[in-house]
């Protein structure tokens, strides 16, 4: 039963974040495309802080999809050595890489929150004529630094308490961490 209601938590969390990602990138496809026929049209009516807020949107999606990241197993990391591990000696640098992911994350919230006080602390905006507070975008790397570092805690105590060499190796996806709808990739093997 708390497993159903935590993949249940895990199944809206990933939606909120994929809904959110999707929207941000298009709002500001529409932003630059209304920026781009505006030049041509009336260049005098163009919007003139286009270009930032494209910046602001992007950026938010970049953060918060980093998460999914860590969930899909999808940032940079070194495949190839990894698969020649045994499956003793992976589940041991799998555990490595989430205690310093981890670490580092909590850096990164600690540090994006110090910006973020700074800037409210002095009143920052942007210097267009939007004048935007710049704290609302500094915001993105403490909120999506907080979403890997759940994530990456997640993924620790999946590695450290319940390791299963035959579904938690390099390459191998897990079903419950497949975008909705979408089957697992086909395998040679």
């Amino acid at each position: 039963m708390v497993q159903f209601k935590a993949s249940v938590v895990l199944g809206w969390w990933d939606r909120i974040e994929e809904t959110l990602v999707g929207l941000l990138g298009l709002i500001a496809l529409v932003i630059g495309l209304l920026q781009v026929i505006g030049r041509y049209i009336d260049p005098a009516r163009a919007i003139s802080y286009a270009e930032e807020v494209i910046v602001y949107l992007i950026i938010w999606a970049i953060m918060i999809v980093s998460s999914q990241l860590v969930r899909r197993d999808g940032h940079v990391r070194p495949d190839l050595v990894l698969r020649l591990l045994p499956s003793r000696a992976l589940r041991i640098v799998e555990i490595f890489n989430c205690l310093v992911a981890i670490v580092f994350c909590g850096a990164l919230v600690w540090y994006g929150w110090e910006i973020v006080d700074t800037s409210l602390l002095i009143s920052e905006t942007s210097s267009t004529d939007l004048q935007f507070p710049m704290w609302i975008y500094y915001l993105a790397l403490p909120v999506g630094s907080a979403l890997m570092l759940v994530r990456y805690i997640m993924r620790l105590v999946r590695f450290a308490f319940f390791f299963d060499p035959a579904t938690m190796t390099v390459g191998q996806v897990l079903h419950d961490e497949m975008p909705g709808g979408l089957s697992p990739p086909l395998t040679d093997r």
